[in-house]
């Protein structure tokens, strides 16, 4: 699950934040002390605590999750973060300092056949 939406109506510094829907990772839910609820009207469920949208960005932060986007909708504002799946996360923090130690050597005008 690399993607978590994150949501909130009219009040940005106190919550109620929504955090997730009914097939979320329940571990990461409750990492933010999120119950499943399902509002009157709605035939869906969501998760939500009571944490205030920074406090949800800054534990999600400390999870490997980055923040892609944030629009306002009326009075809802919408937070998308990603986290990169196991193998890439590996890969990319392995292959990062990789190639910035390769770029640093300043190989980029020199031929393949004359190394």
């Amino acid at each position: 699950m690399p993607y978590v939406i994150i949501s909130i109506q009219v009040r940005l510094d106190v919550g109620p934040t929504f955090v997730g829907d009914e097939w979320s990772d329940p571990e990461l839910m409750e990492s933010l002390n999120a119950s499943l609820i399902k509002q009157l009207g709605n035939n869906y469920a969501q998760y939500k605590t009571d944490l205030p949208p920074r406090q949800v960005l800054d534990r999600l932060e400390t999870k490997g999750f980055k923040l892609v986007a944030m629009t306002g909708v009326g009075q809802t504002c919408i937070w998308t973060m990603h986290k990169e799946a196991g193998v890439c996360a590996l890969l990319s923090s392995i292959a990062m300092p990789v190639c910035s130690w390769f770029r640093s050597l300043n190989f980029e005008n020199v031929e393949l056949g004359s190394l």
